[in-house]
């Protein structure tokens, strides 16, 4: 297992006493689309791991694969003019979460920070989310997901 990948399911059990089984394809994941053909599922089932800047504040928002962030959407969601949300960009993704763009996980980021969650997730039996690198993925169920993100579930997608 790539060491990253390791760090992340070391992660996982020690903050969340978890266990996941980390998949890794050499072909990669890097897109939503690239991870539910790997493991066999609908795009939609796919957790992106969205790093956005909200005025002066940086939030995760989990996203199924086949949405996007609506970014007025979520400016209303924190009170901000909508000219106020970005995407973050990869330093300050890595800086804030600990992870590089194409992997950062749901849950175990370097700060802490906002975690929202599309209620799409809630529609399926398990889902598939980065597990640290943009190579590696790992099931979970929406229940599972809740309990290690902590996420605030809104309508924030488009």
């Amino acid at each position: 297992m790539h060491p990253t990948a390791q760090q992340f399911s070391d992660a996982v059990r020690d903050t969340h006493d978890f266990d996941i089984t980390v998949r890794e394809f050499p072909e990669g994941t890097k897109t939503a689309q690239d991870a539910a053909d790997a493991v066999g599922c609908d795009i939609a089932q796919i957790v992106k791991s969205i790093v956005m800047r909200v005025g002066d504040e940086t939030v995760v928002v989990l996203t199924s694969g086949n949405h996007r962030v609506d970014e007025t959407a979520l400016a209303s969601e924190f009170g901000v003019d909508a000219g106020d949300v970005r995407s973050a960009n990869p330093s300050e993704v890595k800086t804030t979460t600990g992870w590089s763009i194409g992997g950062v996980p749901p849950t175990c980021h370097e700060t802490p920070v906002p975690v929202l969650a599309d209620p799409v997730f809630e529609t399926f039996e398990e889902v598939w989310a980065a597990a640290g690198t943009p190579k590696a993925v790992f099931r979970l169920t929406p229940s599972e997901l809740r309990s290690i993100a902590d996420p605030r579930m809104a309508d924030v997608f488009e």
